[in-house]
């Protein structure tokens, strides 16, 4: 019996062991057909890649493959090909599929467009034909862009938006009507007559003989509302041509100077490339050159560099070039108008010039209007005082604006001493401006806002502008390291035909100079308690 058992045994442990044999023999076929599929593989040869060019005869392509051309046969499966995609090609060179295209090459700009299909490009001071690839034909190209091109495959790839040029320019359709300055009315009607009667009377400009300016000078001290004049008339002249969209081209000049020769240039002329793009769309453009003195300065004059002697040049061309445009108009600012070339300013370029002037008394009262609104938040006691928010607001204004333009000891500003020993005083007013009463009006609010954190009372008083008013006076107290007095009295529009030598800041000097015992109760400004008002 225990034979037959061990016999039973052997026969369950060897069915056990044939079963792990037969296992294992499985694995080893797996791993054999593995192998052979990895020698496979590293056997095969290797997959070329070339260029497509263009189709050729009876389902053959025109291939550029190692830098040679060939025809080679194209496969059913490759499905469609477009002109400088990357092929993948057989062992036979034959056209398997189509992949993407190249993302790497040379940046060169385009010279001058040839056909449909070529463009010739310069880079490094070389030229070359090259192609234009499937994706760049669809967004086209024109001369001057900047492209990434692979020279040897001789084909164009992509349009580049140069970053130093963006960051030069400010595109924007601008909000401001000519509603929004104040104190400019003359300045503004001459703007109308000069730029808006050609859009909105062309036939008669065309039946006198007459063509639309190219461009306009805004000179004058800084703060006056050059900038403003130059957006309103952007938005103005959309306005007069019907057209709902207006390009306001803000060009950074001082940043256009490059110390690589030719970049300056160059850099102007993309300025202008993009004008003519956006005037050829119909839409009004105005190309808007700030402080336009830092980058056309008078050729020869010895006040800096010989940059000028071709920026100039190039921008006089961009300006003639503009005279067979519609809808490009070119905009100056300066606060030196006396030292920008005087090629620029004769007429047939900026040939019409408009000073803007620092306001008068009524100009100053048109400003602070402007933003000092019965929208915002008055004082009670001045709304009960005067009998309506809009009845407070115009006395503060008056208020504030007499206290302005008084000349006397507390408004004293700078004393002026000429080359013959005269000596002058100007006072506050001789250099009011738009921006300091915008901020006389932003700092009067301030100081509302942190009464009432303090107080819990609500609301714009006279006292909180006289306060800033007299704030404004105490600021100036920098003005005594001026290093060229007589630089300084023209750029804040005080020169005169007598040269200034010396600028002595008078901010404060009759607070700093009364040595007397002081006041029982101090005022909280210099004109607090004055003909003018204070808090009530």
């Amino acid at each position: 019996m225990s034979s037959e058992m061990s016999l039973s045994d052997q026969v369950a442990l060897l069915s056990r062991q044939n079963e792990k044999l037969s296992a294992a023999l499985v694995r080893a076929r797996e791993q054999l057909e593995k192998m052979d599929e990895r020698l496979a593989e590293l056997a095969s040869p290797p997959s070329p890649y070339g260029i497509y060019i263009q189709p050729g005869p009876d389902r053959s392509a025109d291939i550029l493959l190692s830098g040679r051309h060939m025809n080679v046969t194209v496969d059913r499966g490759a499905g469609a090909l477009r002109p400088g995609q990357i092929l993948r090609l057989s062992e036979q060179l034959v056209v398997l599929e189509g992949l993407g295209f190249p993302t790497t090459g040379e940046v060169v700009t385009a010279k001058l467009v040839i056909g449909t299909d070529r463009v010739l490009v310069t880079s490094n001071q070389a030229e070359q034909v090259v192609r234009i690839a499937d994706p760049l034909l669809a967004s086209g190209v024109r001369p001057g862009d900047s492209l990434r091109a692979e020279p040897a495959y001789g084909f164009a790839y992509e349009l580049l938006e140069r970053p130093d040029v963006e960051e030069l320019l400010l595109e924007e359709i601008p909000d401001v009507s000519y509603g929004d300055i104040g104190g400019l009315g003359s300045q503004i009607d001459q703007i109308k007559d000069s730029l808006e009667l050609p859009f909105q009377h062309p036939g008669l400009y065309r039946d006198h003989g007459l063509k639309p300016p190219k461009g306009v000078l805004l000179y004058g001290p800084p703060g006056c509302g050059k900038t403003l004049i130059a957006k309103a008339v952007a938005t103005s002249l959309a306005e007069t041509s019907g057209d709902e969209r207006a390009f306001f081209l803000n060009v950074k000049g001082p940043e256009l100077l490059n110390k690589y020769v030719g970049e300056t240039e160059r850099q102007i002329r993309e300025i202008f490339e993009r004008a003519r793009d956006r005037a050829a769309s119909g839409h009004p453009v105005v190309v808007f050159f700030d402080e336009m003195e830092a980058l056309f300065r008078t050729r020869g004059s010895g006040v800096s560099s010989d940059a000028e002697t071709t920026i100039v040049p190039q921008l006089l061309a961009e300006i003639d070039g503009v005279e067979t445009l519609d809808n490009v108009i070119v905009i100056g600012a300066s606060n030196r108008e006396d030292m920008i070339d005087p090629a620029i300013l004769r007429p047939g370029r900026l040939d019409v010039k408009i000073r803007i002037e620092r306001p008068d008394k009524d100009g100053a009262l048109d400003i602070i209007r402007k933003y000092l609104t019965p929208a915002l938040p008055i004082h009670a006691d001045e709304v009960v005082a005067h009998g309506s928010v809009a009845a407070a607001v115009d006395e503060m204004a008056r208020v504030t604006v007499d206290a302005m333009f008084t000349k006397d000891e507390r408004t004293q500003y700078v004393e002026l001493t000429y080359a013959g020993g005269g000596r002058e005083i100007l006072y506050l007013s001789d250099f009011a401006s738009g921006a300091m009463i915008a901020g006389l009006v932003d700092r009067a609010k301030t100081y509302a806002i942190k009464d009432l954190i303090a107080t819990g009372v609500r609301g714009l008083t006279t006292d909180h502008l006289l306060e800033a008013l007299d704030q404004e006076i105490r600021q100036n107290d920098d003005i005594a390291g001026v290093t060229n007095a007589d630089d300084w009295a023209r750029i804040n529009g005080q020169s005169t035909n007598k040269r200034v030598t010396f600028v002595r800041s008078l901010a404060g000097a009759q607070r700093d100079d009364d040595t007397s015992s002081p006041p029982a109760v101090t005022p909280r400004n210099t004109f607090a308690g004055s003909d003018f008002g204070g808090r009530l």
